[in-house]
């Protein structure tokens, strides 16, 4: 299939409409490196412009998607301030706003993620974000900070995921990618229908052998998504995916056997088998139907009401046991809004709900060298979860924009073990929370504007973290809850050339979850106590040239700077007192700086730069992972070589300087000896070819 898929879309296309004119929405260069201060986001319901939401808000464009190797969103996703995303080997991610890795084993946690207008987290707070291909992602909105006023659940942020193509170009695209250790990316992708009745399917293949020993996987992702404008008041918006995704889980190593030999596995260790005799691995298979309905009502009033059904089937053969999920759950947001003028002034209102089921059964076998053998433990877990949330936006004529929101949230858990005679059931529920958010913002000069928020956010224990702590047969853990301020600036000067946006927050939690892991390898998690969570995020770019009819088409330089003091306020558990100390998993600065070069005859090149300092290991900061500095490229020639064909071949090369480093840390790790290193991929190269037909 790899060899003949082009050659067949060629063949397909290639006499039809030869001297047919490119649309302009064609014409349109999806590498355009201007900043995103005129982009509108939907963050917090408000539909703004970038530079007018009092937020600190980051956005991820298919522009910068495509800085990289088409592979993965990791790279786009870390030149974001206060982002840090990791792959522990491929396809294991883990995302971190502002150190909510430090709950984070494996996947994402403490983060309200959504996929177009519906919940990718699921009910028992956990999200599969690897269920998703590169291509499955057209543009991303990170909301940073305690975002609960609309989103619920999750002090870390919420991150909103469009799968639609800003511009719609009907037409077939092909896309192959080949890079180091036997890694291929195939996507074929058809687009249908005009600009009010769009049809999109998407398949998407991914394998690589990795860069360690026993990190190969696998994903296949194939996708439908359909938008109809049904009237001039209406439009739906219906998604199906599908995704297959296995991937080897190498395990973490100690510090000597990271020094030795970094590529390999865990190994056998006394009694217990390492990696490679337990066939420890990830089989996850996921499947998503979604509908949504937006309807104005009049020039006032609009709704927008989406449902979905997911499953998840996982299953997780790991040094000691073999793990068996299956995740059935449904749930909807409904939004009603509502505008209106006062004079020079301008108010919307956005009021609803949201709500999710989950019919969860998990199941704890031992793994006998990959296979599952005596059943351990067999639960059955209820989630229940629904907010009621409202905010209002005032604009008034002064320049002033005040935002005020608040969400009221229920949460509820059954943990039925079905293994115990008799079964042995406990009902938790977490107290009611109320979510409130405060901002403010005024514009100081038509393009230059401060703000400053404060809200109260929460976030629940997820179903695993609860099975893992004992949650069935004693004391729960308790739901973390923080209080966050933020101040920022944001805005363009010099005729637009120069963008920033710098914000500062302090941030005090308390019940702060944290991970351990166990000598088998096992993770759980414990509260401990409060912390002091405070920083400065800064994004600068400066435009040196965008004139499209010169030589250099567009040249712009950038730079992303992080710096986090985190520190735990008061902790004390099993006779050590942590107080003071730094939180583990975070590393007090990263630097992440760019140059995006587009020359008239189609060349183009970006050049990433990472600095990431030194990282505390566990509590007790007696171990640490070095800091290390990345440098990637890549290359590649974009052009239009008939009116409706446009092609773009490229290549590069990830950790050009052939740093070792460790990545996707395991924190807290059990010792003696301590298992927390990951080796990351050493100096490696990729190169693509993507071809496009505008039919």
């Amino acid at each position: 299939m790899k060899k003949f898929l082009l050659p067949v879309i060629l063949m397909i296309y290639g006499f039809t409409s030869a001297q047919e004119t490119a649309s302009p929405a064609f014409l349109s260069d999806s590498s355009d490196t201007r900043p995103l201060q005129e982009a509108v986001v939907r963050a917090y319901e408000q539909n703004r412009r970038l530079a007018e939401v009092g937020a600190p808000v980051n956005i991820v464009s298919k522009a910068a998607l495509n800085r990289f190797g088409n592979s993965s969103i990791l790279p786009a996703m870390n030149t974001n301030p206060g982002v840090r995303m990791e792959e522990r080997s491929p396809g294991s991610y883990r995302l971190n706003i502002r150190g909510s890795s430090l709950r984070s084993p494996f996947g994402v946690r403490d983060i309200k993620i959504y996929w177009n207008e519906i919940p990718l987290t699921d009910p028992g707070g956990n999200t599969y974000l690897n269920q998703l291909g590169f291509y499955n992602f057209q543009s991303v909105e990170i909301i940073k900070g305690t975002a609960g006023s609309l989103y619920g659940a999750g002090i870390g942020g919420a991150v909103l995921i469009n799968s639609m193509p800003a511009v719609w170009e009907k037409g077939v695209s092909a896309d192959y990618g080949r890079g180091s250790w036997n890694t291929q990316n195939i996507n074929l992708n058809i687009r249908m229908g005009d600009g009010d009745h769009r049809n999109i399917f998407s398949y998407t293949h991914q394998n690589s052998d990795g860069y360690r020993v026993w990190t190969a996987m696998r994903r296949d992702v194939a996708s439908w998504e359909t938008q109809v404008k049904t009237s001039e008041k209406q439009s739906i918006h219906a998604y199906i995916l599908y995704s297959d995704l296995y991937y080897q889980t190498p395990g973490g190593l100690t510090l000597a056997e990271y020094l030795k030999d970094p590529r390999q596995a865990r190994p056998p260790s006394g009694t217990q088998p390492g990696a490679v005799q337990a066939r420890a691995a990830i089989f996850q298979k996921n499947f998503t139907a979604g509908f949504s309905s937006t309807y104005h009502f009049d020039e006032h009033w609009q709704n927008t009401t989406a449902v979905y059904g997911a499953y998840t089937d996982f299953r997780n053969p790991g040094i000691r046991v073999y793990e068996v999920r299956q995740e059935p759950h449904f749930g909807g947001r409904t939004v009603f809004q509502y505008k209106t003028r006062l004079g020079d002034n301008s108010l919307q209102v956005n009021a609803g709900a949201e709500a999710q089921k989950g019919f969860f059964e998990t199941r704890d076998y031992a793994n006998k060298l990959g296979i599952q053998d005596t059943l351990q433990t067999d639960d059955r877990i209820g989630n229940w979860q629904y907010i009621l949330f409202a905010q209002a936006d005032l604009k008034l004529d002064a320049g002033w924009t005040m935002t005020l929101g608040a969400s009221f949230n229920r949460n509820t858990i059954q943990l039925t073990r079905t293994s115990m005679v008799p079964p042995v059931t406990n009902n938790i529920h977490f107290a009611n929370k109320l979510a409130p958010r405060l901002s403010v913002m005024k514009k100081i000069l038509p393009d230059l504007a401060v703000y400053a928020s404060a809200a109260r956010g929460f976030s629940t224990p997820t179903a695993q973290e609860l099975q893992k702590t004992n949650g069935l047969l004693g004391p729960a853990l308790q739901p973390e809850d923080g209080t966050d301020y933020e101040v920022g600036t944001k805005g363009n000067l010099f005729h637009g050339k120069l963008y920033f946006d710098i914000n500062a927050f302090f941030f005090k939690l308390s019940n702060t979850i944290v991970q351990r892991i166990d000598s088998n390898g096992i993770g759980y998690s414990i509260n401990a106590g409060g912390t002091d969570q405070h920083g400065i995020e800064s994004f600068v770019s400066y435009q040196l040239a965008d004139a499209p009819r010169n030589f250099f088409r567009n040249v712009r330089l950038w730079v992303s700077h992080t710096w986090h003091d985190f520190h735990y306020k008061d902790f004390s558990t099993g006779g050590h007192d942590y107080s003071g100390n730094r939180l583990p998993s975070v590393p007090p600065q990263t630097v992440v700086a760019g140059a995006d070069i587009l020359l008239q005859p189609g060349f183009y090149t970006n050049v990433t730069f990472t600095y990431v300092e030194r990282i505390a290991l566990n509590d007790g900061n007696t171990a640490y992972a070095g800091s290390y500095n990345l440098l990637g490229a890549r290359i590649g020639y974009r052009k239009f070589f008939a009116p409706r064909w446009k092609l773009d071949i490229y290549a590069g090369g990830d950790n050009l300087l052939n740093t070792h480093y460790s990545l996707g840390n395991d924190i807290n790790a059990a010792a003696p000896p301590a298992r927390y290193y990951n080796a990351a991929p050493t100096v490696n190269y990729f190169g693509g070819v993507s071809i496009n037909r505008l039919l």
